[in-house]
């Protein structure tokens, strides 16, 4: 039987120094954060590819939408048309109906945009965390030295 560090066992189990137990233990440390972070970077390359796949759907949906609406403006259009609108005024009036359209989203986009503000909580947290970390530790009886 073996040793962690590699040597042979023997009946009586030497005492290992500091230094040794040190080494072993950042040793161990490091594959275990080089595993993590190959854990990550597969994970992320599988959410990535989702992500994109994803992207590629709502694209291809925004693309037919939007000929949707074309064609639902012509339509739209020819529909005042068969009224006994001029054909250069009907097209005029469906403009004109977008742009309204489009001021009302504008004025609830700046709305909702103003809305916007810092992570406040975010801050806290992050300035509390630093001042924890800044300031000397009780509870065990010593105080960090610098």
């Amino acid at each position: 039987m073996t040793h962690p560090t590699g040597r042979p066992e023997t009946g009586t189990q030497p005492e290992e120094t500091l230094g040794a137990l040190f080494a072993t233990a950042s040793r161990d440390l490091s594959a275990l954060v080089r595993g993590e972070i190959e854990l990550a970077k597969t994970e992320i390359r599988q959410e990535v590819g989702n992500g994109v796949k994803g992207g590629a759907m709502f694209g291809a949906a925004a693309f037919l939408g939007l000929l949707a609406v074309i064609l639902l403006s012509i339509a739209l259009a020819e529909g005042l048309v068969e009224l006994g609108v001029v054909p250069w005024l009907a097209f005029l009036i469906v403009t004109v109906l977008y742009l309204l359209v489009a001021g009302v989203l504008v004025l609830v986009g700046k709305r909702a945009v103003s809305k916007v503000g810092p992570p406040e909580r975010t801050i806290r947290t992050s300035k509390d965390t630093a001042a924890f970390l800044k300031s000397p530790r009780s509870g065990n009886g010593t105080s960090p030295t610098t």
